[in-house]
């Protein structure tokens, strides 16, 4: 199921906070494959949702508009700790299923469900994989809330940082993504019900559930933007996030630009017969 993997984005971010910057990249994907466009005649996916909390943050996304587009495209410029982790281009499909980054100096990495292929003078394929899947997941976390093996329960402190929330804890099935021991705490906007917050454990790399709460980690989205009638934020902070303290130390950000929603034709994702596979 592609959920496990492209929900792994999150299970490695404390990688993101302490490894080293990837090549500095981005370039335009090739206009021959995709066009712009506003609506599929595919029939948007329904949501039927009993939790009242991510029913409220998904309607306040537009999940069922975004989902009836085909794909959606959008720049983006990552740093960590002042270094630039990744400036290019991410083309996925709205319902996560398959993705193609373009890097400024023409590398690309294309995901196709469980599979990711690269380009053969890229290195680390742990990293690659990673990223093929962190970066759009990211951006497509509030449409994804109520995907297949996800719990959501009271979480009691509405606080953060002297504003209160709706607040709920997001947990997963045993057998859902590599590290089904993760959670995360949503916080959306008591007034607009857009996800403001998004603080989140990682247990990759064979860390406990008690170790990896010793560092919990939060993603803030900011500067919402209506594309197309639907509110995507354009800015993203990552944190240190305590459950007391709240946000407390910024570890980096993103700035997104260009976002369009396009259609894709059947060899957009394709990727060359020379890439190699991770």
């Amino acid at each position: 199921m592609y959920y496990q993997s492209i929900i792994s984005f999150f299970l490695f971010t404390l990688i993101i906070a302490c490894s080293s910057p990837e090549e500095k990249a981005a370039s335009d994907i090739d206009s021959n494959s995709i066009t712009t466009t506003e609506t599929t005649t595919e029939a948007p996916q329904k949501h039927q949702n009993e939790n009242a909390f991510v029913a409220k943050v998904e309607e306040a996304h537009h999940r069922e508009d975004f989902l009836s587009k085909k794909a959606i495209q959008f720049d983006i410029v990552l740093t960590f700790g002042g270094n630039e982790r990744l400036n290019g281009t991410i083309l996925t499909t709205t319902d996560s299923r398959r993705g193609v980054i373009t890097h400024k100096n023409g590398h690309k990495v294309y995901y196709n469900e469980n599979d990711v292929y690269y380009s053969p003078e890229m290195e680390n394929p742990q990293r690659i994989r990673f990223g093929a899947y962190t970066w759009p997941y990211f951006f497509l976390y509030p449409y994804k809330l109520s995907d297949p093996g996800t719990n959501w329960k009271a979480y009691e402190n509405s606080m953060l940082n002297d504003k209160e929330y709706f607040t709920q804890q997001l947990t997963f099935d045993a057998g859902t993504g590599d590290d089904p021991e993760d959670w995360y705490i949503a916080y959306a906007d008591k007034e607009t019900h857009l996800i403001d917050v998004a603080a989140y454990i990682v247990t990759a790399g064979g860390s406990t559930q008690a170790e990896a709460e010793k560092d919990p980690h939060a993603i803030q989205y900011k500067d919402y933007t209506m594309i197309d009638g639907i509110p995507i934020a354009q800015n993203w902070i990552f944190w240190e996030w305590r459950k007391e303290e709240g946000l407390t130390k910024e570890l980096g950000a993103a700035t997104l630009s260009n976002i369009k929603f396009v259609n894709v034709n059947e060899n957009t994702f394709d990727a060359p017969e020379s890439f190699s596979k991770t």
